[in-house]
This record gives C-alpha cells, structure tokens and sequence, in this order.
C-alpha cells in the first residue's frame, strides 16, 4: 500500500505579541519535518484572545481552507493546543485532518521511546490527550487513516469508551510505578554512597548527549558507556546515568535528561515527572546551550521556565555554551556562571571539569591516615576515591596522604595521623 504524503498548512496565533512567536512558528516547522511532513505554506494572526470555536477567526478559517486547496494540503496543524470542539469545528469547515502542537510532539515522542518506562510515559501522555477528544479524532482517523496522530494508542484504542481508556490508564501508570520505585531505590542507594550527582539539561539538540560522552572521553571509560546523539529533536528521551571518574579519582554520576521544548505538553511534563525528578535531586545542573543557533536566548528562557515549574529554584547551574566552534562571535554571558566549549571537539572539556570540580568538591580537604596493615582494604578504597599525594610503609601500619571527601575523614577518623598524636 503507497504511503500517504502529508502536506500541511501551520497555522500559528499571536496572542498579545509574544516576544517568541516567531520562533515559536519556526520551531512549529521543524517539528512538523521531524514527522516527515512536507510544510506547504504558514498562517498567522494577532490576536488578543482565541475564538472558542474555531481558535482563529472566522475570516482566517476561509484563508486555511483556500490553502488547503489551493497546496492540496490533507493536514492543517495548529501551533497552540486545541479544544475538543475546536477540533471537530476546524475539521467540519476545512474538510481536512486538523492536529495541534502538543499531538505533533507526542507523536515524536511516541517514534523515539526506546525504554519500557519512555513508551509507558509516552502511552499515558498521549491516551490522557486523547481522552476528551474522542470523537473529534475518531472522525478525523475514519477520513484518513495513518500519518501523525495516528500512532501509538492507535485507532482501536480510540474506539475504547472512556471507561475503559481510564482502566488502561490506570493499567499502565501500575506498571510504571514500579519502574518509579527500582529509580527511586537507585537514587536513595546514591545518596546513601554519598556520590554527587551532575544533571545535564537544555533545550532539544542543544548537545546534552555529546557533553555527556565528551566527559566520558576524558574519563576513560569503555566505548559501550557512551550514549546515542545525534542533530535531530528529541534524539534522546531516555534518562541515562553515567559514572564519571576523574584522574585524580574524584568521581561523580551524570545524567542525561530529556529535552525541553517551548509549549512543551503538561501531558509529557506530568507522564515524565518520574524521569525528570533526576533533576531535582542532582547537586549540580549543566545547562548545555547551542550557541549556534540563533535563537539561544529564548531557549534559554523556556528551559529556565520548565526548571522553574520542576520546582528546581536552589540547585547550583552552570552554563554550557556548546557549538561554540560554529560560532564566529565572542559572546560573554553576564554573570551567570558559564563554559563555552565545543563538545564534539573537546574544546575546553577541561574547564567545564573544573568547574563541576569546584561546585562538587569544594568539601575535599586533605588529610593524613595511618592504616594498620590489617585494614588493607581501607587503603584499596582511598587509592580509589581519593587523591594520593604520598604513600610511607611504617612498621605499625601504611601512613598515606590524601586529598578526600569530609565524609571519608569522618568515615576513617580513628586513623588520622593527627588523632593518634
């Protein structure tokens, strides 16, 4: 069976000037070709407030559908979420697929998911979506079936009453809720090892991935540790946790998040609370910036609003600012605390580094042990955790001086040099 090709008209709503708009649109598009769909021709409107019936004035809805026509467009995607009446009202005057921005990103999410627990969040985003928009989307899918909106939950389970979409749901958030329980374990066992955690964030495609694998680079760790990247939106929405140990064996966890996106959909917000509460939890945030692309500063606006709304306010961030060997200018951030670096050329990885180094390990101090020799294997553990400075084999025992954490020094107080005076 030939695949059908989607052409679509975008239709954005400028709602009291925002400042982003633009972008907005712009982004709009390029989600819209992450999905395969050929964009034929864009529509915009000022607007104070939206139409409760069509979302657009009634004016406009003659525009679309004179461009649907006139590109042979069969899908029209809206750059805002739309009401369930909004969607049967567009599609009764357009006589066309109508979709909006948050199903577009579900979908996506919905192709990338790899992991159990993704596709389990992606599954409830998308069936809460769908719920109270049942018979719209029913109507839409019988017109034309496959293409975006269409995947995931698929056309039998928009055929499940409301009821029995609720047990599904209820079905699925089970299922997840023990794979909330297994990180969660993970993360109280962290802490209980005392290992300070490091989470990357930012925006989609900003480089969080290829960060990550640089500071594996440096810490020599095995080629399968590395994790996937790739220049496409959404490349990564699993949440992978990497050990990082530094060559003066200081060590800390770094994890990479999903991206974020503007209007990112609570639905996903909400359905990836478990996976985003890795950010919550971390001692440090980078916030890894594209430099390059010419809209970094709103982006860095929007990936600020979703911490904030995380409830992440306290957490120490630093600024990445990535690509910057795409960039000819020298742009100097205020005072934020900042790195510019080239990730996949490893430029300044060293200084990024340092600067993990001074927020994580500021606590360090350097001390002076006398292990008997029976307790070999405490001086296994600080040639491992620990900066060894010198090492003196005594008759009583091993004298070894180190850099460790104040935790360490607590941890192995009865040998301090300066205890046994």
């Amino acid at each position: 069976m030939e695949e059908i090709i989607q052409r679509a008209i975008l239709v954005g709503v400028d709602l009291n000037n925002d400042k982003n708009f633009d972008y907005s649109v712009e982004e709009l598009k390029n989600l819209a070709e992450a999905c395969s769909v050929e964009v034929a021709d864009v529509l915009t409107q000022k607007l104070e407030r939206v139409n409760s019936a069509h979302y657009i004035g009634s004016g406009k809805v003659e525009e679309v559908a004179h461009l649907v026509a006139k590109n042979d467009a069969n899908l029209v995607i809206f750059n805002d979420e739309l009401s369930p009446s909004q969607i049967r009202n567009l599609e009764h005057e357009l006589q066309c697929k109508v979709i909006d921005r948050t199903i577009l990103i579900l979908d996506i999410f919905a192709s990338r998911a790899k992991t159990r627990e993704a596709q389990l969040q992606v599954e409830v985003a998308q069936l809460k979506y769908m719920m109270p928009r049942l018979i719209g989307l029913n109507a839409s899918l019988s017109r034309q079936a496959g293409g975006i909106g269409s995947k995931g939950p698929g056309e039998k389970k928009l055929e499940l009453d409301r009821r029995r979409i609720e047990e599904q749901i209820h079905k699925l958030n089970k299922e997840l809720d023990a794979l909330v329980l297994t990180r969660q374990n993970q993360r109280k066992l962290r802490k209980k090892n005392a290992t300070p955690v490091v989470a990357l964030v930012g925006y989609t495609n900003a480089g969080k991935s290829t960060t990550m694998n640089a500071l594996l680079n440096v810490s020599n760790a095995e080629a399968d540790k590395s994790v996937f990247e790739k220049n496409m939106l959404f490349a990564t929405l699993e949440t992978s946790t990497r050990q990082i140990q530094l060559p003066d064996n200081k060590q800390f966890l770094l994890t990479d998040t999903v991206g974020f996106v503007s209007k990112l959909p609570h639905q996903l917000v909400k359905a990836f609370r478990s996976t985003l509460e890795e950010v919550t939890e971390a001692d440090l945030l980078l916030h890894v910036v594209d430099l390059s692309h010419p809209e970094f500063q709103a982006q860095i606006e929007i990936t600020n609003k979703v911490l904030d709304e995380l409830g992440v306010k306290e957490t120490p961030m630093v600024y990445v600012y990535n690509k910057a060997d795409l960039v000819d200018n020298e742009f100097t951030p205020s005072t934020q605390e900042a790195v510019r670096i080239s990730a996949k050329n490893l430029t300044n990885i060293d200084t990024l580094i340092n600067s993990i180094k001074s927020h994580l390990f500021h606590h360090y101090v350097k001390e002076t042990f006398l292990i008997p020799y029976d307790k070999g294997n405490i001086i296994s553990y600080l040639n491992d955790h620990a900066t060894v400075f010198e090492t003196e084999y005594l008759d009583n025992g091993t004298l070894i001086t180190v850099e460790c954490s104040d935790q360490d020094v607590e941890r192995f107080h009865q040998y301090k040099k300066s205890s046994l005076l």
